[in-house]
C-alpha cells in the first residue's frame, strides 16, 4: 500500500517575533517598517506582539478595516502576519500579590495600583486578542497563563494539602471564558511554557487542562529553550504533548552548571548563569531532532525565532537566525522510501504469502 503524506504541508517559515526588536528608531519603530526589515532579512512572517506602538488590539477586534490594511501592508512588504501575541497580557490574567509591583509595569499606567482592574483590563485584551486573530485569519495565539503559584515552585515550607489543586481551579476558573471566545473565533491559545507561569513544564500543563476539563482550546507554545534552563528532555515532551504543540519558538540556550551555582542561577545575571540564553546554533538545543520530531507529528505551524542572547548583538542574532530556520525545515516526503518495492495489493495475494489456503 502506498504511504501518502499529502496532507501534510510542513512546518512553515522563516518567521520573527518582533518582541524583542522593538524600538523608537526606525526601522524598528512601526509595524509596517518592521515588516519591511524582516523581509531584508529573509524571513516570510512575523509574529506580532500586541503592543499599541505596532498593533491597536481593541482597534482589531472591532474594525475588519483595521485588521486587512494591516495585513494587506504587511503582505506589500513581503510578509505574513503569524499570529498576534499577548504575553504581557496573559501573565496580567493571574498575579500574586508579590509580584503585583513589577507587572505594573505589564499595564497602562492609569491601572497601576489596582489589581482587580488590571486583571479586568488584562481578560478583555485576551478577548479581544481572539476576535482579533480571527478577522486577520488566524488559528493560534501565543501568551503566558499567569502565576498564583510560582513563589510555591519549591515544597518548602510544605505545601498545605489542597493548596495545587485550588490554586489550578482558580487559574481555571479565570481563563476558562477566555477559552471560550477562543473557541468561539476558531483560534487556539498556545501556552508557552516558561518558568514563573503556573504553566511551566508537562506535570502543570496537565493539571490545567484537566481544570479546564481538556478544552480544545487550551494547547502549547513549543520553546525548547525554557526546557533546557529547567533540564527537561524537550524531545520526549514532543513525543508526550505533540496534538496540543500548535505554536513554535525557534529559541537556543545552554545550560552548563559548576560548583558555584545550577539551575537556579544564584541571582546572578544572564551571563553568569549556568543557564543561558544564546542565538541559533550557539547554544546546546538539538533542533534537527526538534524539527525531525515535529515534521514526523505532522506540525504545519510556522518556525519562529525568537532571538534572546546575552552574547551576541541582535542585529547579528536576526540575520544569522533566517537561513538557520530554513536550513533545519523539513519537507515532508509524499511516499515511503520502498514503495517501489511493494507491488500489487489484494487479498488473496497476501494470503498466499502468509500461506493461508481460502
Amino acid at each position: 500500500m502506498t504511504n501518502t503524506n499529502e496532507s501534510n504541508t510542513g512546518i512553515k517559515g522563516p518567521a520573527v517575533f518582533l518582541a524583542q526588536f522593538m524600538g523608537k528608531e526606525a526601522p524598528f519603530d512601526t509595524l509596517e517598517n518592521m515588516a519591511k526589515w524582516a523581509a531584508s532579512q529573509g524571513y516570510k512572517g512575523i509574529q506580532v506582539p500586541t503592543d499599541p506602538a505596532l498593533f491597536d488590539l481593541e482597534k482589531a477586534a472591532e474594525s475588519q478595516d483595521y485588521c486587512d490594511e494591516v495585513a494587506a501592508s504587511c503582505r506589500a512588504a513581503g510578509v505574513e502576519i503569524t499570529e498576534l501575541s499577548t504575553h504581557l497580557q496573559g501573565q496580567l490574567v493571574a498575579v500574586h500579590p508579590a509580584y503585583d509591583e513589577l507587572f505594573d509595569n505589564f499595564a497602562p499606567e492609569h491601572l497601576h495600583g489596582n489589581p482587580q482592574a488590571r486583571t479586568e483590563w488584562a481578560v478583555n485584551q485576551l478577548k479581544c486578542a481572539a476576535i482579533a486573530s480571527k478577522r486577520l485569519g488566524l488559528n493560534a495565539h501565543a501568551t503566558f497563563s499567569g502565576a498564583l503559584m510560582w513563589h510555591l515552585v519549591y515544597p518548602w515550607p510544605q505545601r498545605p494539602a489542597g493548596l495545587v489543586e485550588q490554586g489550578f481551579a482558580e487559574l481555571a476558573a479565570r481563563w476558562r471564558p477566555i477559552l471560550d471566545a477562543f473557541d468561539e473565533a476558531g483560534v487556539d491559545v498556545c501556552y508557552e511554557i516558561h518558568p514563573g507561569e503556573d504553566l511551566h513544564d508537562g506535570a502543570s500543563f496537565e493539571q490545567f487542562l484537566a481544570a479546564v476539563d481538556n478544552h480544545p482550546r487550551a494547547n502549547i507554545l513549543f520553546d525548547p529553550s525554557h526546557f533546557v534552563l529547567q533540564q527537561l528532555d524537550y524531545l520526549d515532551f514532543i513525543d508526550r504533548y505533540h496534538t496540543r504543540i500548535k505554536m513554535f519558538h525557534v529559541k537556543d540556550a545552554e545550560f552548563n552548571p559548576n560548583g558555584r551555582s545550577g539551575v537556579y542561577g544564584g541571582y546572578q545575571d544572564w551571563k553568569e548563569r549556568p543557564g543561558r540564553f544564546r542565538s541559533l546554533g550557539d547554544g546546546q538545543v538539538d533542533f534537527k531532532g526538534i524539527f525531525s520530531k515535529l515534521t514526523q507529528y505532522g506540525f504545519t505551524g510556522w518556525a519562529v525565532l525568537e532571538w534572546e542572547c546575552c552574547l551576541k548583538d541582535s542585529a547579528q542574532g536576526a540575520a544569522e537566525g533566517a537561513p538557520f530556520i530554513a536550513e533545519h525545515i523539513i519537507q515532508p516526503t509524499r511516499y515511503a522510501f520502498d514503495d517501489f518495492a511493494g507491488g500489487e495489493v489484494s487479498e488473496q495475494k497476501n494470503n498466499r504469502i502468509l500461506g493461508i489456503s481460502k
